[in-house]
């Protein structure tokens, strides 16, 4: 099984159970829109700053073109929306746990060009709207492939620990309003 399968599979549950409580979360409305993106600023900064300690772009060297953090944050910053406490940093050690955490990252990516769509015109959403170089997507799944990686435990642990920091935010972010 490839790691891209094992991913799918053992964390098919995490994604849905994110997917659902994020369908919560109506980006017509103004106010709910700016909870979404606060649930995400919990989470994405502090992976992406987890990743980037842990040597991310020894495995992506093209990292710098797939962070989105900067963009969140500018998404809020124009909607005047500071920034919420961030969740803790995952531990992420070894090349199968960075795989496993991008991996979720960048899926999200594709959940994003689709929830862009529902974003009304005077709102920014430069963070859910695709970026990167074409074919970044496939770039990426063909590295997952080739990485080499064989323990899959790790990876996959790490892949559901960031699935759960992703709940944790949007249950937080729910409670609060």
């Amino acid at each position: 099984m490839s790691l891209r399968s094992a991913l799918r599979a053992q964390t098919a549950d995490c994604h849905a159970g994110v997917d659902a409580l994020f369908g919560n979360f109506s980006l017509f409305d103004i106010r709910t829109y700016k909870t979404f993106l606060r649930a995400h600023a919990r989470v994405v900064p502090s992976v992406e700053a987890a990743l980037e300690q842990a040597g991310i772009e020894q495995l992506l060297p093209d990292w710098p073109e797939r962070r989105r953090a900067h963009l969140l944050l500018a998404d809020m910053a124009e909607l005047q929306e500071p920034p919420p406490p961030l969740l803790a940093r995952p531990d992420l050690r070894g090349g199968a746990a960075l795989w496993g955490a991008v991996y979720v990252l960048e899926g999200s990516k594709l959940g994003g060009a689709m929830l862009a769509k529902a974003v009304p015109d005077d709102l920014p959403s430069s963070y859910l709207s695709p970026h990167g170089p074409k074919g970044s997507m496939r770039a990426f799944m063909e590295r997952l492939d080739t990485s080499g990686i064989d323990d899959m435990a790790a990876a996959v642990a790490a892949a559901r620990g960031v699935f759960d920091l992703f709940l944790k935010a949007a249950q937080l972010e729910l409670e609060a309003v």
